[in-house]
């Protein structure tokens, strides 16, 4: 097989797959996060106060903002809805998180980083509710963006 046949083969695979994949994965990571905050609440405040130390924000109304943020944004992007929207907090946290928390975590702020950034300027792809009710609104309205 000529790097060619191989380049056009691997071209087939729908970008909407790997849009699926990349909600899928990074929503993940943030709602075990967000698991763990709810069912070690104690302690989550500890680390907050202690060990994170965001500059600013209260530590329990950080802790708070960040358990919330964790069990309700991954589930938009699961869903593919109002994903575009879902996405910036998330990058927040991962700016706040490389910047104040965890300076030497970069790699895996950029690989979360990076597939936040494609579902933010490539939208969640047709395996999505934002695709359906995009057709809906085009199919009543008869206005295509």
């Amino acid at each position: 097989m000529s790097n060619e046949t191989l380049r056009r083969w691997l071209c087939r695979l729908p970008l909407s797959i790997i849009q699926l994949a990349g909600r899928i994965g990074v929503g993940s990571v943030f709602f075990k996060a967000g698991l763990l905050k709810f069912n070690s609440w104690e302690f989550t405040v500890l680390l907050f106060r202690d060990e994170y130390k965001v500059p600013v924000i209260d530590p329990v109304v950080a802790a708070r903002v960040a358990m919330v943020e964790e069990l309700t944004l991954p589930i938009l992007l699961f869903l593919g809805f109002c994903t575009r929207i879902a996405t910036l907090p998330l990058l927040a946290t991962i700016l706040v998180i490389q910047t104040f928390v965890y300076p030497n975590a970069y790699a895996d702020h950029l690989v979360w980083g990076s597939i936040l950034l494609l579902l933010l300027t490539r939208g969640p792809g047709v395996l999505s509710l934002d695709h359906l009710v995009e057709r809906a609104f085009v199919s009543r309205t008869g206005i295509e963006r």
